[in-house]
């Protein structure tokens, strides 16, 4: 391989894909890389949905000019442009070559999961080349986009071996978790925390759901489906409420309850499988886990504590947000063909924002005083209430890092429920610690290093009293730790806290408003702490104090970048059609060319040949599957609303409790 810039890419092909709403990914996102010799450096790693302000972003850019604008536009503070770039991977209509990826060489496992399981095996050369690594890709299902075709597996293990790596499949939770969402309309995170704040309670027979059920194939969906409506009516049956919740929230949290105890059965299986058959000493191996599930932090830890992993090996973008970084990795150590040197460099990889002045501008009449950062006021300010926190790179991933966070004061009781005031959240959300990385055993049992809050300690019983905005029910807490190195400035804040308070840490939750992506840039923080009356930001090092909220108005976030992505003028829409589609199909039949990606390589419809033989072929579809049609159209309908959706996510459900 050549010495230079490389980037790997995770998005939907642009034009048609958005006039038609065909989605193919969320959660888009772009790595780039630099080469030296055996070097490889990680330089950047963009969220599109930082940019463009859309949860979890999936729409695609209007034209390929667009996505090639905004790439120029990110590569341009490194000083590069796509045209200096040696190669670039990940998505089909901008890829330049086609030899980096593993669909051949794992012919049964969908790639997208093995992508998944290198951006974890490997965080760290020295340990995937020298030592024992389980890997597990665990999240709902994969997109297609490089497979060309559905994979009969879904989700992949693996065993790395002083770097030779065996593939294999793997059973993945995550689909049950999905299903919860939909059936409750409640995200995740959210019915995880709701499943630890509840004391509702019910029982199903979990023996019996793991004998019954599989996790692993493309019927893992309707597999899923059957056990969590198992699930919800056995607990039904024996539930036991808690009189500080709706009886909706706590069915929810009994349900989940079970849910996440089955889930971690399924955990257990995969893991004592692998190491029955490979004959591996967990003890001396690393666990490595990747996929949207990975960021359930109860699970890790227990996964940890039972077996003895000498480590865990996990990004923060362990989702669809970390697809690039897995592609990237995948390619390098394929194309290398030998070993390398890389060394995951920490989550601030994101965009940078240092005009201050070009931010202050945008607010007259509301900025009442700028000053140098002063670690005796920035403890008063804490005690006084919540901060907004912006430092330097963002960081990746959904959780925040400490350099696009909201901190507070740990110590009050009152301090949860002003940051979920401030977030418009449930009340019974709870709130993550961000402590001292030396501090660590002196507040928490057992606990080891989590940069990425990836993790869960109990807090130890001396001190649970003097932390009570931290601890979930059960007395554990969801923690990152923070080290001088990792992030000095953070560093410094929370020591000079721990100075006065004698306590370490500090409360950490995301700098974001209800269904907004965490915030970018420092216009978008200032208009977030007048919309939320908070009334003091630290930016870059400077105190800024604001004023006249009242006059702030109190309506949708500060809007980003969407341009590139929901503006179709319906010239370059008709035009974008045309070119796709000279011969007049149905935009029906387009949309289904679009999915049926076996389909749209086998036949050019800008052919009159082409054409016709796929109209004969999807008007036969459509004859013998009479729901395609309203299934087909009810996705359209869907990816449209999600497209269109900037500032403020929907969540919109599959189903109907």
């Amino acid at each position: 391989m050549r010495d230079g810039f490389y980037l790997s890419t995770y998005l939907n092909p642009a034009g048609i894909h958005r006039v038609l709403n065909v989605r193919m990914r969320h959660d888009h996102n772009i790595a780039l890389w630099r080469k030296s010799g055996t070097q490889v450096e990680l330089v950047r790693h963009w969220e599109l949905e930082r940019l463009s302000g859309q949860k979890m972003h999936r729409t695609p850019f209007t034209t390929l000019d667009d996505e090639r604008t905004l790439i120029d536009d990110l590569l341009a503070p490194v000083g590069i442009g796509m045209s200096d770039l040696v190669e670039i991977w990940g998505t089909p209509d901008i890829d330049t070559t086609d030899d980096y990826h593993l669909v051949r060489e794992v012919p049964d496992i969908a790639f997208h999961s093995v992508a998944h399981l290198y951006s974890a095996v490997l965080l760290d050369s020295e340990v995937f080349f020298d030592g024992t690594i389980v890997g597990l890709a665990v999240d709902r299902g994969p997109d297609i986009l490089l497979d060309r075709r559905m994979r009969d597996l879904w989700f992949a293990g693996c065993v790395v071996r002083e770097g030779g790596v065996e593939f294999f499949p793997v059973e993945s939770p995550g689909s049950l978790y999905c299903e919860g969402r939909d059936y409750f309309g409640m995200r995740e995170g959210s019915l995880m925390a709701l499943a630890t704040a509840s004391k509702a309670s019910g029982e199903c027979d979990r023996d019996a759901i793991m004998a019954e059920f599989r996790f692993d194939g493309r019927d893992v969906i309707d597999q899923s489906r059957r056990a969590f409506d198992k699930v919800c009516d056995q607990v039904r049956q024996t539930l036991t409420t808690d009189p500080n919740f709706t009886d909706a929230e706590a069915l929810a949290s009994a349900v989940m309850k079970e849910v996440q105890a089955i889930s971690v059965m399924v955990m257990r299986r995969n893991i004592d499988t692998i190491l029955r058959r490979h004959e591996i000493d967990p003890t001396r191996a690393h666990l490595a886990l990747a996929g949207g599930y990975a960021l359930n932090c109860p699970t890790n830890s227990l996964l940890m504590a039972e077996y003895g992993f000498r480590s865990l090996l996990a990004p923060p973008s362990v989702g669809d947000d970390g697809q690039a970084v897995g592609i990237g990795l995948a390619a390098f150590h394929k194309k290398l063909g030998e070993r390398f040197h890389f060394r995951y460099p920490g989550p601030y990889l994101g965009r940078v924002d240092n005009d201050l002045d070009a931010a202050l501008a945008q607010f007259d009449g509301h900025i009442d005083a700028v000053d140098d950062y002063d670690d005796e006021l920035a403890v008063q300010d804490l005690r006084s209430g919540p901060i907004a926190w912006f430092h330097g790179a963002s960081e990746v991933g959904p959780r925040a890092l400490g350099n696009r966070s909201l901190l507070a004061d740990p110590t009050s009781e009152e301090t949860k429920d002003r940051l979920n005031e401030i977030k418009r959240r449930e009340w019974w959300r709870p709130v993550a610690p961000t402590v001292l990385e030396e501090q660590l055993a002196e507040w928490f049992i057992d606990a080891r290093p989590s940069p990425y809050m990836l993790e869960t300690f109990l807090i130890r019983p001396q001190v649970r009293a003097r932390i009570p905005a931290v601890a979930h029910l059960d007395y554990s807490a969801r923690i990152q730790s923070v080290s001088a190195s990792q992030n000095p400035a953070l560093h410094r804040l929370i020591a000079a806290f721990h100075r006065q308070t004698g306590v370490p840490m500090l409360c950490n939750t995301s700098l974001n408003d209800k269904g907004e992506p965490i915030i970018d840039t420092m216009a978008e923080t200032l208009a977030f702490c007048l919309r939320r009356r908070v009334p003091v930001a630290y930016l870059n090092g400077k105190r800024v104090a604001l004023r006249n909220f009242e006059t702030f108005p109190e309506g949708d976030p500060w809007p980003r970048n969407s341009r590139p992505f929901a503006h179709v003028p319906d010239s370059v829409a008709a035009e974008i059609r045309w070119q796709a589609n000279p011969h007049g199909l149905t935009d029906l039949h387009l949309f289904l060319y679009q999915y049926d990606l076996d389909l749209s390589d086998r036949i050019d419809i800008r052919t009159a040949e082409g054409a016709e033989a796929v109209r004969r072929e999807l008007d036969a579809r459509l004859a013998a599957n009479p729901t395609l049609r309203k299934s087909a159209e009810r996705t359209m309908e869907r990816n449209a609303v999600h497209f269109s959706a900037y500032g403020w996510h929907p969540l919109i459900p599959h189903r109907s409790n």
